[in-house]
């Protein structure tokens, strides 16, 4: 088989691997089920994966495009070690945070223009959510089914970035740069919540809008700075 027709199928089972795991999450999903959804013999998949295990950890890798898709002579695919499927996403967490703007502005001693610090936080997360929608919502779903994935996906990766939006929202309220919220626990659930449903979950809403992107981006960062922005004496 030439190799870029390969190429082509395996990149269609990142995509319908993903959305069957999604779809059912990771316990629940059986290789029949991958196979009936890609319209191929269960049989086939084994051609391009040893299990289960090595399918998932294929799209997790691969399922935004952040890693390449492997070459046809590493076909079928090996059984990951224990931690690897962990330990990829743990390694992708940290990548995005090296430049996140939101640390940045935590670091900052200065007084900046809040809105537009505000407004850059939410157009970075927003950015980093979108373009990392699949292997998000594929994570997230399949973590309540593997409780290593879910300490990384939730401690390391959710739950963190709420404590630094937390941390971010405290700093600048008693800077009086941006106007006191009753909780900034739940403000700044409130914030991440809106940014991830219009940047990834819409996306599998049943009953999708038709929306330009950039405009949902515009209205999301709106929303968020109208919310905290302090008001006129």
């Amino acid at each position: 088989m030439p190799r870029e027709i390969r190429a082509d199928r395996l990149q269609r089972l990142v995509e319908v691997a993903t959305e069957v795991f999604i779809g059912n999450g990771y316990q629940r999903t059986q290789m029949e089920d991958i196979a009936r959804a890609l319209g191929v013999a269960k049989g086939t998949l084994y051609g391009y994966v040893e299990s289960k295990a090595a399918l998932f950890d294929l799209a997790v890798r691969c399922a935004d495009g952040h890693e390449p898709l492997p070459s046809a002579s590493a076909l079928p695919l090996p059984t990951p070690a224990p931690t690897s499927t962990v330990d990829a996403v743990r390694a992708r967490l940290l990548r995005e945070v090296e430049d996140l703007e939101l640390l940045a502005a935590l670091a900052r001693t200065s007084h900046p223009d809040a809105a537009a610090e505000l407004s850059s936080i939410v157009r970075d997360l927003y950015a980093r959510m979108r373009r990392n929608r699949r292997g998000i919502k594929l994570v997230d779903r399949s973590a309540q089914d593997q409780p290593e994935l879910a300490e990384v996906w939730f401690g390391q990766g959710r739950w963190a970035q709420h404590s630094a939006l937390v941390a971010y929202l405290e700093q600048r309220i008693a800077a009086g740069l941006l106007r006191p919220v009753p909780s900034t626990q739940v403000a700044a659930r409130a914030i991440l919540e809106t940014i991830a449903f219009w940047a990834v979950h819409r996306h599998w809403d049943p009953s999708p809008q038709k929306l330009d992107e950039k405009d949902v981006e515009t209205a999301v960062v709106d929303l968020v700075l109208h919310g905290l922005a302090k008001e006129s004496p």
